[in-house]
């Protein structure tokens, strides 16, 4: 007799009236939600504006769950295509079955859009949702204990997870949670790729491809430990390919990206406004002030006269005051002007003191 377990919810359906809240759904899109919240506060601190991240969400996530529908379908085409199945429960996604390698795929070609339409380097905003993601996981993974699904071999431990379902071929008993395996493993995956990202600057993609590399690498033995039906190659499940697969193209791409493009992006996101986010962009405010600086600074280099009215040397040679340029030769000044009435003026004294002859 088991003295412990984790205990399976007897339905994880929970009827509103005529509406079904399924638990399945409500982790994903809780998942959802912290990612983006967590995204948007990595965003903002690498220089980005906020609301970018939910702005380029709109097109990841869609893209993403279609993407892990369709890896499930296709891996485990048997369960929905074969003799007495029916291909209508393909569509059925709240009843469970999203494979994270399509979803992070075709999330990834929406993300991509969503970046394109912003002008932001889609590697950038890769690294900043890294975490989120794998929290995301973590917590999307409770759906397979309300749906009583993706457990592990037998087991009498303490921590078993007990199945009362007897649907699709279960048999009742206690077995290793692997959801909750994976779950605690992708929140030390969040933790590791945040550590890294600010003891190492990680940038240009890199922590984005070490949260992968560290998914698969715990996803490679607990896959191994599960007993739901999947196809084998070699005496390995599918998956167990896939994350060995995943895994080292993530470990090479971190190192080809730290050879080719090391250090973190520098501005992230374009924009006019103030701070990180404008990428450095001066203002009209910033140019009119440059301006006025080197007006004063030419002010400042004007020539000087004498007490004797001679003119004083230039500080820099070269350079007159705008105030203090001479008339061009031939012109007067207007109050300086005949009046023909009058007849001719008497010209002033010179600021020497000699007088001057009177004009015919």
């Amino acid at each position: 007799m088991e003295l412990a377990y984790i205990p399976s919810p007897s339905s994880g359906v929970l009827y509103l009236g005529p509406v079904p809240l399924r638990g399945y759904a409500f982790c994903i899109i809780i998942g959802v939600f912290v990612a983006v919240w967590l995204g948007n506060k990595r965003w903002i601190a690498r220089g980005g504006r906020a609301g970018t991240v939910a702005d380029i969400a709109v097109w990841a996530v869609p893209f993403g769950l279609v993407g892990g529908r369709l890896y499930h379908v296709i891996t485990d085409y048997q369960l929905y295509f074969s003799e007495g199945r029916d291909w209508v429960d393909a569509f059925k996604i709240w009843e469970g079955g999203l494979g994270i390698w399509g979803a992070i795929a075709l999330g990834a070609l929406g993300a991509w859009i969503g970046c394109r339409r912003r002008g932001i380097p889609l590697p950038a905003y890769a690294d900043a949702i890294a975490p989120g993601i794998a929290i995301a996981q973590a917590i999307g993974r409770w759906g397979n204990w309300f749906n009583q699904e993706l457990y592990g071999r037998a087991t009498d431990l303490p921590w078993a997870v007990e199945i009362t379902s007897s649907a699709d071929g279960r048999m009742p008993g206690t077995y290793h949670p692997t959801f909750l395996y994976e779950s605690l493993w992708c929140i030390g995956v969040a933790l590791l790729v945040i550590w890294a990202d600010r003891r190492f600057t990680l940038g240009h993609g890199r922590a984005f491809a070490l949260y992968v590399a560290g998914y698969c690498a715990g996803r490679f033995w607990i896959e191994y430990m599960r007993v739901d039906e999947a196809h084998h190659i070699l005496g390995l499940r599918l998956n167990n390919w896939t994350a060995v697969l995943v895994f080292l193209l993530a470990v090479l791409y971190i190192v080809l990206s730290a050879r080719k493009r090391p250090g973190r992006e520098a501005v992230v996101e374009p924009g006019d406004g103030e701070g990180p986010a404008a990428g450095g962009r001066k203002t009209d405010g910033d140019a009119a002030g440059k301006d006025a600086s080197a007006e004063d600074a030419t002010t400042d280099d004007a020539t000087d006269t004498d007490d004797a009215g001679k003119p004083g040397k230039l500080d820099k040679p070269g350079k007159l005051d705008k105030s203090e340029k001479l008339d061009k030769p031939g012109k007067l000044d207007e109050s300086e002007k005949l009046d023909e009435s009058e007849g001719p003026a008497e010209p002033e004294e010179s600021k020497d003191g000699a007088g001057s002859a009177k004009k015919a």
